[in-house]
């Protein structure tokens, strides 16, 4: 009987002894519950980043720091996030380093790079690079970093190039030229011909010499739209003359000389005169005496 006795107490007592351990367990639990955390939280400590978010933080305002940082140290191991996260889809976005050139992801629109870089801005700038390709020059054996050593920056022309002449400015440059294909020459109807002989000197120069009617006529009228163009004169005469003179004659410069200084003549030399031979008389035989008659 004392054994079953104590038996029974034994029982009741490792009974009490597991309620203990369990009422522990909840009471450690809940001490370690994981704390709920709030934007004021983050700005007690991490102050410069939301200011940069709030100053410049482009699509980035909107997410909050939980957007980005779901946990905190040390109950998530690394609480900072990869771009690609969130960022997919785009040959741009499957770069590597976006540090590298977007330094702040608090700020990610502020970006820098070095002077040798290429690749990571075509990946957006599409257009561009495909005219670079396109139409040859210059300018296609450069970095892009090379005129754009700011994101966005444009650069004036005249940073590199001389202007044309000197009533040229920067802004006449685009009038003509596209950046990324500037041997592509375009211009519109209104181009001053002051801009056409900054480089066509001579052409100019006898256009405004002429007396003729093509010396009223801006240089665009009869070359438009494409540079290098050269219009035939029939575009505008037709062929005034009769078709022996056009047969005899097909070229009109022939007759006419050239665009610029058309019907310019030189005045011809007078002929020389033409001076007779000096020749010595033929010696004449004289006659034969007649005989007196007897």
């Amino acid at each position: 009987m004392l054994s079953w006795k104590r038996s029974k107490a034994m029982r009741y007592s490792l009974l009490v002894i597991l309620v203990l351990f369990g009422l522990t367990g909840v009471v450690f639990s809940q001490s370690k519950a994981v704390p709920t955390l709030s934007e004021s939280d983050c700005v007690k400590c991490h102050t410069p980043q939301p200011a940069d978010i709030a100053a410049a933080g482009g699509a980035h305002q909107g997410l909050g720091c939980m957007g980005c940082h779901a946990g905190h140290r040390p109950s998530s191991k690394n609480n900072i996030p990869v771009c690609s996260q969130c960022h997919s889809g785009k040959p741009h976005f499957d770069l590597k380093d976006c540090l590298g050139c977007h330094k702040n992801p608090h700020t990610p629109k502020k970006i820098t790079f070095g002077g040798t870089v290429t690749n990571p801005c075509v990946t957006c700038h599409t257009q561009q690079i495909a005219q670079l390709k396109e139409h040859k020059s210059k300018h296609s054996a450069l970095y892009c970093s090379t005129c754009h050593s700011v994101h966005r920056e444009k650069p004036e022309c005249t940073q590199c190039h001389k202007p044309h002449s000197s009533g040229m400015t920067a802004s006449d440059c685009r009038t003509c030229h596209q950046a990324h294909m500037p041997t592509a020459v375009a211009y519109g109807a209104d181009v001053p011909s002051a801009s056409c002989g900054a480089c066509h000197q001579k052409a100019l120069g006898l256009l405004n010499a002429s007396t003729a009617k093509h010396s009223k006529l801006a240089c665009a009228f009869c070359h438009p739209e494409k540079h290098k163009y050269v219009p035939k004169c029939e575009d505008c005469h037709g062929q005034p003359h009769p078709a022996g003179i056009h047969a005899k004659f097909p070229k009109c410069g022939d007759c006419h000389g050239i665009a610029h200084s058309i019907n310019s003549w030189a005045a011809a030399p007078a002929p020389a005169k033409s001076e007779a031979p000096l020749v010595a008389p033929a010696p004449t035989t004289p006659a034969p005496a007649k005989k007196k008659k007897m």
